[in-house]
């Protein structure tokens, strides 16, 4: 059954029972610590230090890509971010690109190691986006199902998406890395919302009208942990 627009990225109730695993009724803000300006010298060197200097082009057309969108207007920020890492990061599952089964990635590591899944590239276009001067309100990670090509399937598949709310009400625009084109939510009846968090917390499904971050998730230790080594690089 086609899905409206109202309905695909607002909570289901229906899908409560899947959703308890992930959310907790505890409360839980992200505090993204001092507020300060990135210190692009010291990513640079955070990121030669690791990998050498062959990830340093990339680094410096990423850091362009920056100047170069912060005074457009936000679609044109949008598809420019998107673009870039859907192109210079190629798909790498994480045991193959860490040897771990789950790991996500600072922008850094994705542009030092040039690889990453879907949570890596969803995460380096926030970053990206905030340092191009996207508000922090109008950007979510939303953990989504999404359709394995199966004819008929229900969304099965753990993905993982950005999106940008132009008003808090306003239906998102979702960045994939699996689809490039930027589509509104009614369009990709193929994701079915989860939860979604950026630095501010996490929320139930993916309204952009929702209120105060809702419950916290021990998965979320992930994002908490990327905070910290996104700072330590030095992202602001």
């Amino acid at each position: 059954m086609r899905r409206s627009k109202a309905s695909i990225f607002l909570p289901a109730t229906g899908r409560s029972k899947g959703v308890g695993v992930w959310l907790l009724a505890v409360s839980l803000l992200f505090a993204w610590m001092a507020h300060g300006a990135t210190d692009f010298d010291r990513l640079l060197s955070t990121l030669t230090q690791r990998w050498g200097a062959g990830p340093t082009p990339k680094f410096n057309a990423w850091r362009t890509l920056i100047g170069n969108v912060s005074g457009m207007q936000d679609s044109d920020r949008l598809k420019r971010v998107n673009d870039f890492f859907n192109r210079q990061i190629r798909f790498a599952e994480d045991v193959d690109n860490w040897e771990q089964p789950d790991y996500w990635a600072t922008p850094m590591e994705s542009i030092g190691k040039g690889a990453g899944d879907c949570e890596d590239y969803a995460i380096a276009k926030y970053f990206t986006l905030r340092e191009a001067g996207i508000p922090t309100a109008k950007l979510r990670l939303i953990y989504v199902r999404a359709s394995s090509g199966t004819a008929g399937g229900a969304p099965s598949q753990a993905h993982m998406v950005l999106a940008y709310y132009a008003q808090p009400d306003a239906e998102p625009m979702v960045m994939d890395n699996l689809v490039g084109d930027i589509k509104p939510a009614s369009r990709r009846p193929d994701l079915v919302p989860v939860f979604s968090f950026n630095s501010e917390g996490v929320f139930a499904g993916a309204a952009g009208a929702a209120g105060a971050p809702a419950a916290g998730t021990g998965r979320l230790s992930r994002w908490e942990d990327l905070l910290r080594r996104a700072k330590a690089e030095g992202f602001d």
